[in-house]
């Protein structure tokens, strides 16, 4: 006769780790190339501006005249500009600025077009019609000429150009947070969290908000770039930071007048511009592939 063993020590056995929809997202975000390459541009942009001045080996408003527009060297690794100030210094400060910009004007964005997609698909009727007018009237204007308006209005500053960037890419939010409300609130559990007499406030909270959270990550993360970009827009028309700040968008402005006699003053700040774009904009890609259902097989 065959014996048969058991083992009786729970902790012989392998032990799982429990799964959960984050997790499974961060395995699936990790196996995706592009995106890790994305979010290692971006720590290292990231790394770079919180360590500015460990890094710099000068100070980004020191003017040395006698040095002005030198050629990339060893004492001055991207070169100088128009005023004699180092280039390398400039830019690794100036992504303290974009990632600023960038990260708070789409966090004020998300924010406020949160709240007014709730409100607008969650209670309709009226709010929704008056919310939906607002949408498309700020959606009627193109953003880099709405938000130069805005800033005309309150005037030139790195401050003003983050709240016109906020306040364009408002509808955009709003609408996809309306439209994911609209879904949500009419599936099955809400009802039943109606009929037990779950006040609004709380289904709003618990319920609509958590599952509204995807599509606003996702869109988030392309904003973000789309926020840069219209940062270094206002920047280089004069618009956004003021001198000596080492926006790199304003950076691109002052030396457009020496792109043949020293193009390392366009090309680094270009480059920089490109690099956390692109980024951005391959982590979101990795995002959207992990996070949104119709993209999975």
């Amino acid at each position: 006769m065959s014996q048969v063993s058991f083992n009786l020590n729970p902790e012989a056995a392998p032990a799982e780790k429990a799964s959960s929809p984050w997790r499974d997202a961060w395995k699936a975000f990790r196996r995706n190339k592009t995106a890790m390459l994305g979010l290692g541009i971006i720590l290292f942009f990231i790394i770079i501006a919180l360590l500015a001045p460990l890094i710099a080996p000068y100070d980004y408003k020191e003017q040395v005249l006698m040095d002005r527009l030198k050629a990339p060297s060893a004492d001055h690794w991207f070169g100088t500009d128009d005023l004699g100030r180092d280039m390398f210094t400039r830019i690794i400060y100036g992504a303290r600025i974009s990632l600023w910009v960038g990260f708070f004007s789409v966090i004020g964005s998300i924010i406020i077009g949160t709240i007014l997609g709730v409100l607008a698909g969650f209670y309709g009727k009226w709010i929704d019609m008056l919310i939906s007018r607002l949408f498309d009237i700020l959606l009627a204007f193109p953003s880099i000429l709405l938000a130069i308006a805005i800033v005309a209005i309150l005037g030139p500053s790195l401050q003003n150009a983050l709240y016109a960037i906020a306040i364009v890419n408002v509808p955009t939010y709003g609408r996809l947070v309306r439209a994911k409300v609209l879904s949500l609130k009419s599936e099955e559990y809400i009802t039943a969290a109606r009929a037990i007499g779950m006040k609004n406030t709380r289904i709003l909270l618990t319920h609509i908000l958590p599952n509204s959270l995807t599509p606003i990550i996702v869109q988030g993360t392309l904003g973000i770039a789309t926020a840069i970009i219209e940062a270094a827009a206002l920047g280089f028309l004069g618009l956004g930071a003021q001198p000596p700040e080492p926006e790199w968008g304003k950076m691109l402005s002052d030396s457009r007048q020496f792109i043949q006699k020293a193009p390392w003053t366009v090309v680094f700040p270009g480059l920089s511009i490109m690099l956390t774009v692109l980024g951005f904009n391959l982590m979101g890609d990795g995002l959207r592939d992990v996070l949104d259902p119709r993209m999975k097989n």
